[in-house]
């Protein structure tokens, strides 16, 4: 009985923190809608343009970083008033590729640097704040290897800084290779409600934003007032942001301009992006919320930066309440706490409906029908929700380690150069044919999700049935693109 209590108590505590994750999502679902009502006047360009650097840090980027430097090379600005600084640190042919393409686009009349490092210390963080020394602009551009740009990106962004106190225009991406596989199409689900009902429903309510690493602009004095950039956490780019934000500067997101890029195609892709992402944010936790806390901002902004900072931790929740709910099933068919815990099940339901209308609103902003938009959420948001859970192992480990303070280097996520509707790829060197082994453990967390699928048949445990298969079904996709891209030839 006593056992019987212990995991049920930690089951319940893992439901109350998902379900806490999901009003939270609902919260800022509301904020989003509430600005769509909203109108605001567009600023207009000022009559003299200011002196622009835009800078494209680089590592190891031979399949993508031609048509990265050709695209921005056909920005819509002044050349008397820009300049452009290739932060180029990579160690293999990208370096011989990159000088000659700068000194092609060079004679163009276009002022571009092929600025290289005799070391790569502090990574991305450390390239951009080498280039920061040496540049010209009073703004700074960024984009990675992967993003097209539009050429009328700074047209567009820079009227946003007629205001004195924006410190940062951040752009919405777009996505190059959406329809290109299941994990493209799901990873652009994800992103899509991030960059849709996160970033402007924080933004319209004056809670903190982010800078998201690229496609954005950000003004010179906002980025050295507040200390620059810093290689302390693998997410630079949202400990810059919220550094700034606690200093004062405020951020404006716009989600009506998009900045086309490439979604990782591969699980390994996909796991090195997830990986630096909520253990990088997991450090900037453990690095800023004591000064939020401490500090005298409004409540509603304490409260979303809290959450923000910390929703990273939702994986450990999934993960254990998972893990836990198996042993649970005998108890309760041995009678035992049984309606306690049924009763509290409903925590996962109701939470599971509010996330529910997180990712419809997200998907119906691009679908301007709602039966379509409805059939689509139907079909995608299980599977999403699935594999989710299923790489709930992996995300825990990341941001245990961030909270914990363990360090790991900054590893790039692999392009590729996938556009539209492509269904293959071109050979790729950085990719490793080698199976992780955390994806046995995924394989055996399948079979064991598996088995009480089968308890809860045999016991007639309906509810726990479906809870159960998702699992098993997230965790055996995960292990099947484990083995199944582990043995690509690219």
């Amino acid at each position: 009985m006593i056992v019987g209590y212990t995991l049920f108590s930690i089951y319940i505590l893992c439901l109350l923190c998902i379900l806490i994750y999901s009003i939270v999502q609902s919260h800022l679902t509301f904020l989003y809608l509430k600005s769509k009502r909203q109108t605001s006047e567009k600023p207009l360009l000022p009559e003299e343009l200011p002196y622009v650097t835009i800078q494209l840090p680089i590592y190891n980027e031979l399949y993508v970083v031609e048509r990265l430097l050709r695209k921005v090379a056909e920005m819509d600005y002044p050349t008397n008033r820009l300049e452009i600084q290739v932060l180029d640190d990579s160690t293999d042919e990208t370096v011989d590729v990159a000088a000659k393409l700068v000194s092609e686009i060079s004679k163009l009349g276009l002022d571009i640097q092929h600025i290289r490092r005799s070391e790569r210390v502090g990574f991305k963080a450390g390239a951009l704040a080498y280039g920061l020394e040496q540049a010209k602009g009073e703004f700074i551009a960024i984009f990675d290897a992967d993003f097209l740009p539009e050429k009328v990106f700074l047209l567009k962004t820079l009227p946003y800084f007629q205001d004195k106190e924006i410190g940062l225009v951040q752009t919405k991406w777009e996505h190059l290779n959406k329809n290109f596989n299941v994990l493209t199409r799901l990873l652009g689900m994800a992103l899509d409600a991030h960059f849709t009902i996160e970033q402007k429903g924080r933004n319209s309510n004056g809670d903190f934003m982010n800078f998201n690493g690229t496609a954005g602009v950000w003004r010179r004095e906002c980025i050295e007032t507040s200390g620059g950039w810093s290689a302390d956490t693998l997410t630079e780019d949202l400990d810059l942001s919220y550094r700034a934000q606690l200093k004062g500067w405020k951020m404006k997101y716009m989600e009506e301009f998009t900045s086309p890029a490439e979604l990782p195609a591969y699980l390994q892709a996909v796991r090195s992006q997830q990986y630096r992402w909520n253990k990088g944010g997991a450090e900037v936790a453990r690095k800023n919320l004591k000064t939020i806390i401490q500090s005298e901002l409004p409540f509603h902004v304490k409260l979303h930066a809290l959450f923000h900072l910390l929703n990273t931790g939702i994986f450990i929740a999934v993960f254990i309440a998972a893990v836990v709910s198996v042993p649970l099933l005998y108890f309760i068919s041995e009678g035992e706490v049984a309606r306690t815990i049924l009763t509290y099940s409903g925590l996962f339901f109701f939470g599971f409906i509010l996330l529910s209308g997180f990712y419809w609103v997200s998907l119906r902003q691009r679908n301007t029908n709602a039966f379509t938009t409805t059939i689509n959420f139907l079909f995608y948001f299980p599977i999403f929700l699935s594999l989710s859970m299923g790489l709930s192992l992996f995300n825990s480990i990341a941001v245990i380690e961030g909270y914990v303070g363990i360090r790991s280097p900054f590893v790039r996520t692999p392009k590729f150069n996938i556009v539209g509707n492509e269904t293959t790829v071109k050979k790729n060197q950085y990719m490793r044919s080698r199976l992780p082994v955390i994806a046995i453990f995924e394989g055996l967390l399948a079979v064991y999700f598996a088995m009480a699928v089968w308890f809860s048949w045999q016991n007639d445990l309906m509810p726990f049935i479906p809870y159960h298969a998702l699992l098993a079904l997230g965790f055996g996709g995960i292990f099947f693109y484990s083995v199944k891209h582990s043995v690509i030839r690219i």
